[in-house]
């Protein structure tokens, strides 16, 4: 098995960033080579999945550790894939994400084709940090459009109030 660890920075609260890894049906937004994702029963979720021009569906089981910090996953078929996503606070307002991915390298390389060796790991890399960015930009363009304030509102002609008052 191969193991690899990335992080990243992103500003937003924790609980903002652990509500965005449990809305599984927005996964292909910021996974790489996922094009659906459907949760089903109490912690899976299928995953059609695309990469190197290789197709699959893949479930998935997902499991909630460590008090709303910690995210734990697996498939439950070939190829075997698991981690976990770690968040831990940096203030209120500031999360560091840290992913750990373990995979079989010859397993992928069987499934999905594309490189092998080196470039293999390299190309889950970078599937990887792309993967991180996507998330941050997700999660923060949530937290920003959750704090604008809400613009006037026409109640009748004439008459504008803000928020309803």
């Amino acid at each position: 098995m191969s193991t690899l660890e990335e992080q990243i920075d992103i500003e937003a609260p924790v609980l903002a960033a652990w509500e965005q890894l449990h809305r599984v049906h927005e996964y292909p937004r910021f996974l790489g080579g996922v094009r659906s994702a459907q949760p089903h029963g109490r912690n899976l979720a299928h995953l059609g999945v695309e990469i190197a021009g290789g197709e699959r569906d893949v479930e998935a089981e997902i499991t909630d550790r460590g008090r709303g910090r910690v995210m734990a996953w697996r498939t439950l078929d070939d190829p075997p894939l698991h981690g976990a996503f770690a968040l831990r606070p940096l203030d209120r307002a500031h999360t560091r994400v840290q992913i750990r991915v373990e995979y079989n390298p010859a397993a992928v390389h069987r499934i999905f084709g594309g490189p092998g060796g080196f470039a293999l790991a390299g190309a889950v890399e970078r599937t990887v940090r792309s993967d991180l960015e996507l998330f941050r930009d997700l999660v923060e363009a949530r937290v920003a459009a959750a704090a604008k304030p809400a613009g006037p509102v026409v109640d009748a002609p004439g008459i504008e109030t803000v928020n309803g008052v």
